[in-house]
């Protein structure tokens, strides 16, 4: 049998071909073999086309590096077409010959869903293996929750489909969802040698007919599995469909195959639709998108090593980051004391993901290998980009940027970590200032996904390329903004914590605004994180604008706050009184303090209920990232909900506040705020543009 497509390749492929007595299913839609119809077709039309008789079993196979990455989720904005892949699944499962899947790569969803439908499988010893659904707000629909329990039994299946963590290739071979684990192979031959394995097994293969379909589900303690559940689905917080697959899953062990596949196809289906799997969607394109265009074609600049200045909680996060990544790091820092103690937090992250085993110890060895501890400026000469994380002080950075242009070459490339201060003026009158630019990580750097490039007046477009690369290779999620106080984020969150203040005065406590606003999604409220950060830092950025508070409503109760000592966690109290254990409880002082101010400016408190809230912290954010694009402070309306998301803890199921406003018509929108403008009183900006 030649090798013969199956559908066109503007569409997609599958390729049927044979090797002696093996019938060989190759799919090939690149860049990821995705499912579509096309795929789909093609894999009923190449089972259709294999002689039996000729033939003793089946490679189901991708081409390139995975078997498939997944389903494409543009497919969900629309009604499903047949053939769906539950069909197609059915008819691997049912084909007379025994069919083999070869795992590469990132087999996800419903390429998982396929290999689980047939009735052996290998892997290369670098496949992850997964069932990720959950993630965009459905479940598996093509048989993965009812096949998975009956290859690894329900507390495995319970754990890889309520959280939709892949797995390695070799954690699946040792729970038995991988039959065998195909050898490593390098060098131009690879390709080669890997599939002459694949053959070997295929001829080799004896097991017959082993639907997974028709075993039955390993039994597991009740009690134990509803344990599990519970840990599972508080760790899912933010996942609407979290619930629904744990359900689902569990059925396996009470219900027929025939039932529980249509339970789960029911479910499928009834949450695709779904404002919040709209929303995941949504956010997983977003994310996927360049966070940056240039106008003209640019190369990114290579960058191997990186020099990050200042050995703080930042600075020594920043570097671990970059060390994860495999760049080598000098990490400057002229006090011994303070590059002592950021080396041995660095140390002491990469042994705990050692015990985690997060890395290998052989990574941990070579990653602190390459970490250059020094407190001699001139170390950061052959760096390819300098980050400075020291003291938020302008005078003190400008002088620091002004130093490293002596030291490092014309091209190494100048980086803030700045939260609020102009870049343009900690970058002003060094040499070549088109290098230079803001790369504002978020606490902890090692950990937190965002990251905002702040283009100065006179960064170019080779250095933003460079930083987006650089980002990629951080595992960031990149947004690109202007140079702008509080630049996308902060900005934001100013304006959403200033908006609970002004509930605060008027008649909410901080205990019923955070609960109100964690009910929506958000994973702290905003004076546990005031109270968490610390309030002292806020109180002195008010002090240092005091004298424009008549221009805009101001909210004094904070101040009262810090000036009774009660700056935060540190301090053991602040909106809130903490124990050892750092619980945050009410504290009666806090609602004296807050009734005090109330009469002595005359404010008779009204009362909130938890729709109030929500509706106005999150319209105060609508507003403020409306405002961000009239100002061109960022281009692309869906980097606003990326940096909400990713970096202040916006629910991501709720897509974030533009993906809310685009939900809304013209005149609902301007009615909901003008409303806001009503109620935030003077200095409030209202938000003109709607055109998003």
């Amino acid at each position: 049998m030649a090798d013969s497509p199956i559908i066109s390749p503007t569409m997609g492929r599958v390729h049927l071909s044979q090797e002696g007595q093996i019938a060989i299913i190759t799919l090939d839609n690149p860049p990821v073999n995705s499912s579509n119809d096309a795929v789909r077709r093609g894999i009923l039309a190449a089972l259709d086309k294999i002689d039996t008789q000729q033939c003793r079993a089946v490679v189901l196979m991708g081409k390139g590096s995975n078997l498939m990455a997944g389903a494409d989720l543009r497919e969900l904005e629309h009604e499903p077409t047949e053939p769906t892949l539950p069909q197609v699944t059915a008819a691997l499962s049912a084909f007379p010959l025994p069919v083999i899947a070869v795992i590469c790569g990132h087999t996800l969803g419903g390429g998982l869903e396929l290999a689980l439908a047939c009735d052996s499988r290998i892997a290369t010893p670098t496949a992850q293996l997964g069932l990720p659904e959950v993630t965009v707000g459905v479940i598996p629909g093509a048989g993965g929750t009812q096949r998975l329990p009956r290859a690894v039994g329900l507390p495995k299946a319970l754990e890889m489909i309520v959280s939709g963590k892949p797995i390695t290739a070799l954690e699946a071979h040792k729970v038995g969802l991988v039959d065998e684990l195909l050898h490593a192979t390098e060098g131009e031959a690879s390709d080669t040698e890997a599939f002459d394995q694949v053959l070997a097994y295929a001829n080799r293969y004896q097991g017959g007919k082993q639907p997974l379909a028709e075993r039955d589900v390993p039994p597991a303690d009740e009690q134990a599995l509803q344990a599990q559940v519970n840990k599972l689905l508080a760790r899912a917080r933010g996942l609407p469909a979290a619930p629904v697959a744990a359900e689902v899953v569990m059925k396996a062990a009470t219900l027929s195959f025939s039932a529980a596949i249509a339970e789960e196809r029911a479910q499928f289906l009834a949450l695709r639709g779904s404002e919040s799997a709209q929303a995941l969607r949504y956010l997983f394109f977003a994310e996927r998108e360049k966070p940056f265009e240039p106008t003209q074609p640019v190369k990114a600049a290579p960058v191997s090593r990186i020099s990050v200045v200042g050995a703080g909680t930042m600075g020594s996060g920043i570097a671990l980051c970059a060390l994860k990544a495999g760049y080598s790091v000098d990490l400057l820092e002229l006090n011994d004391k303070a590059l002592e103690a950021g080396v041995a937090r660095i140390t002491q992250t990469l042994d705990e993901d050692v015990k985690r085993q997060r890395l290998t110890q052989a990574q941990r060895d070579r990653a602190l290998s390459r970490l250059n501890p020094t407190q001699h400026l001139p170390d950061v000469a052959g760096s390819d980009l300098v980050i400075e994380a020291i003291v938020e002080d302008l005078a003190i950075k400008r002088s620091l940027f002004a130093e490293l242009a002596k030291w490092v070459s014309e091209s190494t490339l100048l980086a803030s970590n700045t939260s609020y201060l102009d870049i343009d003026q900690i970058a002003a009158g060094i040499p070549h200032p088109e290098r230079a630019l803001g790369l504002h990580f978020f606490s902890p750097a090692d950990r937190m996904p965002l990251m905002e490039i702040v283009r100065c007046q006179t960064t170019s477009e080779q250095t933003l390329s460079t930083a987006v690369s650089v980002a990629r290779w951080l595992k960031k999620k990149a947004i690109v903004v202007a140079n702008s106080w509080g630049f996308v984020g902060n900005r934001l969150y100013a304006a959403y914590r200033r908006q609970c203040e002004f509930m605060l005065e008027e008649g909410a406590s901080p205990e019923q605004i955070d609960a109100a606003l964690e009910t929506y999604g958000f994973a702290m409220g905003p004076f546990k994180v005031a109270d968490m950060s610390g309030l002292d830092i806020a109180w002195k950025m008010r002090q240092q604008t005091a004298d424009t508070r008549h221009l805009r409503r101001y909210v004094g109760i904070p101040d009262l706050i810090c000036e009774a000592g009660r700056l935060g966690r540190k301090t053991g109290s602040g909106y809130y009184r903490y124990d050892d254990t750092m619980r945050p409880t009410p504290d009666p002082a806090v609602a004296q303090i807050i009734e005090r101010y109330r009469e002595e400016h005359a404010i008779t408190p009204k009362a909130f209920n938890e729709h109030d809230i929500q509706q106005r912290a999150v319209l105060a954010l609508i507003n403020e990232a409306l405002l961000l694009l009239e100002e061109s402070v960022c281009q692309r309306p869906a980097d606003i909900d990326i940096a909400l998301v990713n970096g202040y803890g916006f629910p991501r199921w709720r897509g974030g506040p533009l993906f809310i406003a685009q939900q809304m018509s013209g005149g609902e929108l301007a009615s909901a705020l003008d409303k806001l403008a009503d109620v935030s009183g003077k200095g409030h900006q209202r938000a003109n543009r709607q055109d998003f």
